[in-house]
């Protein structure tokens, strides 16, 4: 799929315009984080950015990213379970928030990909990990709705994670088949995703991630699930691990 076509929504108006996806849009709400804005600074800065004048291209497929209400710390170290020298991809790292902080929880020793479809995204992370002087970071152009698409050696992860990710396509097979392939066996797949999508900041009820169709799909794929939590106020997560 052309990067300009990828990711396209069949949900009633949520399909994602061609120069959204040429990267065209600046930063939006959810990936503020990245710029060093702490989770409990969260709703300030909703309410500052709800206030901010909007481009004429602007729309909500550039404010539902990784987002600051997430604590990527706690969820990839106290949750999940990254160590020092431990394989990840972040497969659709939007602004690179959870890139930045499992880089630095894997170390010199570990390995990070972040992987996305827009280009310039991948850019802004990598000059991100330069000004954190981070150098374990490898940025991935992908196609995550196509399975096999993703340049990173099969059953080489040790952690896959698809975080503010799923509710930005129908294919959520394909994606999670794709996770899948690329993780070693007994390897984690970290999920998270909206749950609550009553606040304007957040995507409408009918972009929501359904968990018990992802279990029927974890199912398929062989992926067992190990823990469901509480991600955060408006975000559940699952963690899987392949059999």
């Amino acid at each position: 799929m052309a990067e300009e076509n990828s990711n396209t929504k069949n949900n009633q108006g949520q399909q994602t315009t061609s120069q959204n996806m040429a990267g065209d849009l600046p930063l939006s709400v959810n990936q503020i984080a990245n710029e060093g804005i702490s989770p409990d600074k969260a709703n300030t800065v909703d309410a500052e950015f709800l206030q901010r004048p909007k481009t004429p291209a602007a729309n909500q497929e550039q404010t539902y990213g990784k987002s600051e209400l997430l604590n990527a710390y706690t969820i990839l170290k106290d949750i999940l379970g990254l160590s020092i020298g431990s394989v990840v991809a972040d497969l659709g790292a939007g602004g690179g928030m959870f890139v930045i902080q499992a880089a630095r929880l894997v170390g010199d020793q570990g390995q990070v990909y972040a992987v996305d479809i827009l280009k310039n995204t991948l850019s802004e992370i990598e000059s991100k990990a330069r000004m954190s002087g981070l150098y374990n970071i490898k940025t991935v152009w992908s196609n995550l709705e196509m399975i096999g698409a993703t340049k990173i050696n099969e059953m080489s992860l040790d952690f896959a994670l698809l975080v503010n990710t799923l509710f930005q396509s129908t294919k959520h097979y394909e994606i999670m088949a794709e996770a899948s392939r690329l993780l070693k066996k007994n390897g984690k797949l970290l999920v998270i995703d909206w749950d609550n999508t009553k606040p304007a900041f957040t995507p409408p009820s009918n972009m929501q991630v359904s968990p018990s169709r992802l279990l029927e799909y974890a199912g398929q794929l062989e992926l067992s699930l190990q823990k469901e939590f509480k991600a955060g106020q408006y975000h559940f997560g699952m963690i899987f691990v392949k059999n």
